[in-house]
């Protein structure tokens, strides 16, 4: 009898080979594991592995001549996780962190209440002396251990609006952004917050292995896992920081602001707010303190008044009305207005100051007649081409706002406000549809009224004029890291809507203004200033002193306004404190003729004007 083979005995040994392979390769992992590997085994002995985030430094600040204005300093936390805190002498803790019981005990029931197993801060900013004594404690903790992290400096204390702040992310900031945990710093004000994501960089893992007394024993897998920190990016500024810093003295006892504008490229050599602060008084654990304080202060010296402070521009306003004029064609040089006192209509009087009654455009900006520009703007409002006041104010506002007035430009800091340019229907409601005019606005005619503008919007209308019509967005900083591609908003040209043609006439009459003018206090030998300057009525007490400029008068180099609360006439205080910046900026030092104002303008005290 012939015996047939079992066509699947073949396919039997096949699948015992399979498991038998199978088997012998997990006997041989588990050996290297439990035997041979020394770390893993290590590891599983201590019972330990900790991660810890690297936090990048912070992207460095530059002047826009190299001067370093930011730099980091490095500090320490205490973190702590709280499931492997365990028989710790707790007394002798808070005798090393120097605090009590119960602010031990309400600190690390946050930290538990956050999580068991995930480290936070139990202790923030310790200094390195602080940190080296903890250290050779530690051991003795289980559960906590330091990490390190930078906190910004100020080597020139100067630019506080400028640079900003940064301070621990609240709930809002953590849940919109999931990069943050609790802890961490970020941006508050300033470039810091403007371009946060640039200066924070990307944080690192490390992952180390520690035994049962806290000790560091290591890297884990030698590294292998490890996420290297990424450091924040550089920024070059636009500013000048000998010339920031020369404003911020010039500006001391004084409230207002100065902003000084490079016009070709919109960069912003200088930006004063005044009163201002030690930035370094908002930077690690005092600065919860300091910033109270800061908050209380009466004179405000926390807001920006450069660009979140509007005010009425007063006669630097009536440069745009001079444009305007020329270019709805109700206005040339050879036209002639009297002044007999000021504008008069009906019972209505807009009062000017004494001078030569008949005066043309040029003369007009030399003089700064108040009548002079209530008839420029009656005949720009009630242009027979124009269906009405109405139409006609509703082009009359088209060219102020492309003057940049009553917008935000989009520079990069934040708070940025628009100042205002009232739109009809603001008199509409005030007055009633229909019943209103250039008269009843007539004061718009010479920068009172409702008009409000921010000193920002003020340098940016003479860096415009320098320009012979168009002006570059404002911005801080020229260059982010290595990059040399620039934003294009901040390369784009502005358009005015103003035939360049126009703008002789006007430049001339500021050149007038310094010369022989009521801003001669701004004459500065061998440079050829173009000013004008602005009293802006206050109705709470004295008048504030403006004055806006640029130089020289061919090829700008520097275009400036300066505003002083409550300090009188534009020439008295605000016209030669632009023209020592302007003086600075381009020579470099103050000519000894002109030292005695210096003098005047660093010593004056206007903070307490109605007291003297």
């Amino acid at each position: 009898m012939i015996m047939h083979k079992d066509k699947y005995s073949d396919r039997k040994f096949i699948i015992y080979g399979f498991f038998i392979f199978v088997g012998f390769s997990f006997i041989i992992r588990l050996l290297y594991l439990q035997v041979l590997d020394n770390e893993y085994a290590y590891a599983a002995d201590n019972n330990a592995r900790r991660d810890i985030t690297v936090y990048p430094p912070r992207g460095l600040i530059y002047d826009r001549n190299g001067e370093l204005m930011v730099y980091n300093e490095a500090v320490f936390d205490l973190m702590v996780v709280p499931g492997q805190v365990k028989d710790i002498d707790e007394e002798m803790l808070c005798q090393l962190l120097e605090i009590d019981y119960e602010d031990y005990q309400k600190r690390f029931k946050k930290a538990k209440k956050f999580s068991s197993r995930k480290a936070s801060i139990f202790e923030k900013q310790l200094s390195k002396t602080q940190t080296a004594y903890l250290q050779e404690k530690l051991y003795q903790f289980p559960g906590f251990y330091v990490q390190a992290r930078t906190l910004r400096k100020y080597p020139s204390a100067s630019a506080a609006h400028l640079l900003g702040y940064i301070a621990e992310v609240n709930d809002k900031e953590l849940s919109s952004d999931c990069f943050y945990a609790s802890g961490d710093y970020i941006g508050k004000s300033g470039i810091e917050k403007s371009y946060e994501k640039n200066l924070r960089g990307q944080k690192g893992i490390k992952k180390l292995l520690v035994d049962v007394y806290n000790r560091e024993k290591g890297a884990f897998h030698e590294g292998q896992f490890d996420v290297p920190a990424v450091n924040g990016q550089k920024l070059y500024t636009g500013i000048d920081l000998e010339m920031q810093m020369y404003g911020e003295l010039l500006m001391q006892n004084k409230i207002g602001a100065i902003v000084a504008i490079e016009p070709q490229t919109g960069e912003i050599l200088a930006m004063i707010s005044s009163p201002t602060y030690d930035p370094n008084k908002l930077v690690g654990r005092i600065r919860s303190a300091n910033y109270s304080t800061l908050l209380v202060d009466t004179l405000k010296p926390l807001i920006n008044r450069s660009l979140t402070s509007s005010y009425p521009p007063g006669s630097t306003f009536k440069l745009a009305q001079a444009l305007i004029g020329q270019q709805e064609k109700v206005l040339n040089n050879n036209t002639i207005y009297t002044c007999n006192g000021g504008f008069h209509y009906g019972g209505l009087t807009v009062g000017c100051h004494p001078h030569n009654p008949n005066l043309n455009l040029q003369e007009s900006i030399m003089i700064s007649c108040n009548a002079y520009y209530c008839n420029v703007y009656r005949s720009v409002i009630e242009n027979p081409i124009y269906r009405n006041s109405e139409a006609g104010y509703r082009k009359w506002r088209e060219y102020i706002t492309k003057l940049g007035f009553g917008v935000k430009y989009g520079i990069d800091l934040p708070y940025e406000t628009t100042g205002n340019i009232p739109k009809p229907e603001y008199y509409d409601k005030y007055y009633g549809k229909g019943h209103w005019n250039s008269i009843t606005t007539i004061s718009l005619a010479i920068g009172q009224g409702e008009i409000l503008a921010t000193p920002l919007q003020l340098a940016n209308l003479a860096a415009l004029i320098a320009n012979r019509g168009y002006y570059i967005t404002p911005h801080l900083v020229a260059q982010v890291g290595d990059s040399t591609k620039r934003n294009a908003l901040y390369t784009k040209k502005n358009q005015s809507g103003i035939d360049p043609r126009y703008f002789e006439v006007v430049i001339n009459g500021m050149e007038d203004v310094v010369m022989k003018g009521t801003a001669r206090s701004a004459f500065i030998d061998s440079i050829s200033v173009c000013g004008k300057t602005g009293t802006a009525q206050n109705p709470h007490g004295e008048n504030h002193s403006v004055f806006i400029a640029f130089a020289p008068k061919e090829n700008p180099k520097i275009a400036i306004a300066v505003f002083i609360e409550n300090s009188g006439y534009g020439g008295t205080w605000a016209a030669p404190i632009a023209s020592l910046m302007i003086e600075k900026y381009l020579k470099g030092y103050i000519n000894s003729a002109r030292l005695p104002i210096e003098k005047r303008m660093l010593e004056g005290n206007l903070i307490n004007y109605h007291a003297r």
